[in-house]
């Protein structure tokens, strides 16, 4: 019996990766079982699971988000069970692999894709025989040479997990805050044979596609097929989601993607800096001009949910430059503005900034940048509020007609650092606060911290807080609500692709 299994984020997510695995293993899928767990699950629990299985190999994909989950789970499966061999894969295992405590504990591990070198791996070990290393590399896959895995997304999966999918694999940037710039070639599936898969995913009752692409419209031709593919299925359920680079976006591709409804398409748009010098220094290129352009063809001709990000803490960016770029990205109208930490990625070239610029980095999982020489630690934390905040406040799309008063004039980063501040300093804690407590606190801070009138405050509040389709008004706002009729006549004006985004 071989077991595959890993600890998932959160249980919507389902495992990518081990499903690749588990389709491709031949005359050995019969005798493998997936088992999912997430970071919530109690290693020990997880392993009580798998014994009662009495697997020969355990398979177990490692991420940075799950790195001490599985690192309890392997430390506890060698107590008990030390027959049992184990086999590790997946980004965190990939590259540096010397001293890390979870290769230590395991018996084997597999870099980079393992579509086809774990089962290999597996034939040797059913048949008693050692391989020559502990560590295995493998080669980036053939996606010719692969069995797909879409078949293995099971009935609840389809109705209520993220289904994830790819057209193609790597990325020709290098980025070096990025794993996906040590894959440099893109390789792509044969699109009939894809389009096949996604058929049978559609037939099978899948509405919601996640495509994994880090570069989706590369290649438009592929683009053009994959959203045609789309549009001649279009209903009211249909939601795809696409890492878009933000620079390329040619007519064709334009034309395609006006012809679909508000809330179907959703482009994760990875900006990540709009200073120049800091952008060369990453070896992140893009077109600022023409990004630009996209963005306004994205928020005035089309109904597209835009994701874009922004990271803190790259070398050489300061808070005023990165407080710039925040600005000018919010001026270009995404629903979502993603403020990351930067993170040292194992296996990425950022470190090679480490002397220069003083990068100092957390030890322990995700490996958040503590501090650098443009950015000491008191102000990355202060940084990482905002970022909170920000997706309490602004991200949550809680907010949409009260938040702009945060900024009536001037800059919104700075405006909006200064509310993140005192939000702190009032609550102490950047988690666990409820969104009537939420609303409470911006009403206290724009009375009687900004001094704005206190009836514009109010009737702003309530209908955001109405127009979520919440009708047990906060005590705060009450002596608001027979102005109802305001209300919906401000509800009425706010464009149709933010009310289906909000609701």
């Amino acid at each position: 019996m071989i077991v595959l299994t890993t600890f998932t984020a959160k249980y919507i997510h389902a495992a990518f990766g081990l499903r690749y695995l588990q389709a491709n293993m031949d005359e050995l899928q019969a005798d493998t079982t997936l088992l999912e767990f997430t970071i919530h699950t109690r290693p020990i629990d997880a392993l009580e699971e798998i014994l009662a299985l009495n697997p020969k190999v355990l398979g177990l994909g490692v991420y940075i988000w799950n790195i001490r989950e599985s690192l309890d789970f392997v430390h506890l499966i060698k107590k008990v069970r030390p027959d049992i061999i184990v086999v590790l894969g997946g980004p965190e295992v990939s590259h540096e692999t010397d001293g890390q405590a979870i290769v230590e504990a395991a018996d084997f591990v597999i870099t980079g894709n393992a579509d086809h070198e774990f089962r290999e791996l597996c034939r040797l070990l059913l048949r008693g025989e050692t391989p020559v290393s502990k560590i295995i590399h493998a080669a980036p896959a053939d996606p010719a040479t692969l069995k797909l895995p879409y078949d293995l997304y099971n009935a609840d999966d389809i109705a209520n997990r993220i289904v994830y999918v790819e057209a193609s694999r790597g990325c020709p940037f290098k980025c070096e805050f990025c794993l996906s710039s040590l894959d440099k070639s893109v390789r792509t599936f044969d699109m009939e044979v894809f389009l096949n898969e996604m058929e049978k995913l559609w037939d099978r009752g899948l509405r919601q596609f996640k495509f994994v692409d880090r570069t989706f419209n590369l290649r438009v031709d592929f683009s053009t097929a994959i959203l045609n593919f789309f549009l001649a299925r279009l209903d009211a359920e249909t939601f795809i989601h696409f890492e878009m680079v933000p620079d390329r976006m040619p007519e064709e591709l334009r034309e395609l993607v006006r012809q679909f409804p508000p809330g179907s398409l959703q482009f994760e748009v990875g900006i990540q800096t709009f200073d120049v010098e800091t952008a060369a220094r990453i070896s992140r290129r893009q077109n600022y001009e023409k990004l630009e352009d996209n963005f306004h063809f994205l928020a005035t001709e089309t109904g597209v949910h835009v994701h874009a990000d922004l990271i803190v803490g790259l070398p050489g960016e300061s808070m005023e430059s990165f407080g710039r770029g925040f600005d000018r990205l919010l001026a270009m109208n995404p629903q979502e503005i993603q403020v990351g930490i930067l993170k040292r990625l194992r296996g990425t070239p950022i470190i090679r900034h480490d002397a220069e610029y003083k990068m100092v980095w957390s030890d322990s999982a995700p490996y958040e940048i503590l501090s650098n020489s443009t950015i000491d630690f008191a102000t990355l934390q202060v940084l990482r509020r905002f970022a909170r905040y920000w997706d309490l406040v602004g991200n949550s799309g809680n907010f949409p007609q009260s938040l702009p008063l945060m900024w009536q004039e001037g800059s919104a980063f700075e405006s909006f650092l200064h509310f993140s501040v005192w939000l702190h300093d009032r609550t102490q804690t950047a988690h666990g606060i409820s969104l009537k407590r939420l609303v409470d606190l911006l009403f206290e801070y724009f009375v009687d911290v900004k001094g704005l009138d206190k009836d514009k405050v109010a009737l702003a509040l309530l209908a955001d807080w109405r127009r979520g389709r919440r009708y047990n008004t906060p005590d705060l706002l009450k002596p608001w609500t027979d102005q109802i009729k305001v209300v919906e006549e401000v509800e009425s004006t706010l464009p149709q692709r933010q009310q289906r985004h909000m609701e």
